[in-house]
């Protein structure tokens, strides 16, 4: 059985920066291709970033970004560590919301973790 769990939230005034940290364990391919997501109370969740091995030919990490996101936001993963990390810079209050973490390969969500962008 895949775990997924986030961690690095928090409360950050705008224009600073949050490393949100993800780890998939319980199956080798569990962190193969994974994404964040957020959600405001009362919204649907919605898609943030990306990060999947293309494949064992092409195996260079492939990304993508929500476009409200897009430079500010850095999906990158640390494969020996099995770690997923989303580094969000110039935050503003619109980024405010719950991340979740979730293993594509394991379809597997983690349990979120609070950011909140306020002075």
């Amino acid at each position: 059985q895949v775990q997924v769990v986030e961690s690095g939230g928090g409360l950050v005034q705008p224009g600073g920066s949050l490393r949100l940290s993800c780890t998939a364990s319980g199956k080798p391919f569990a962190t193969n291709a994974m994404a964040w997501y957020r959600q405001v109370s009362g919204k649907k969740r919605e898609w943030v970033a990306t990060i999947a091995t293309a494949s064992s030919v092409a195996p260079d990490d492939r990304t993508d970004y929500l476009e409200s996101v897009r430079g500010r936001f850095t999906v990158s993963r640390d494969s020996a560590k099995k770690m997923v990390y989303l580094q969000m810079n110039n935050l503003t209050p619109e980024d405010t919301a719950i991340y979740y973490c979730y293993s594509i390969s394991a379809e597997t969500w983690g349990q979120g973790t609070q950011v909140t962008v306020s002075f």
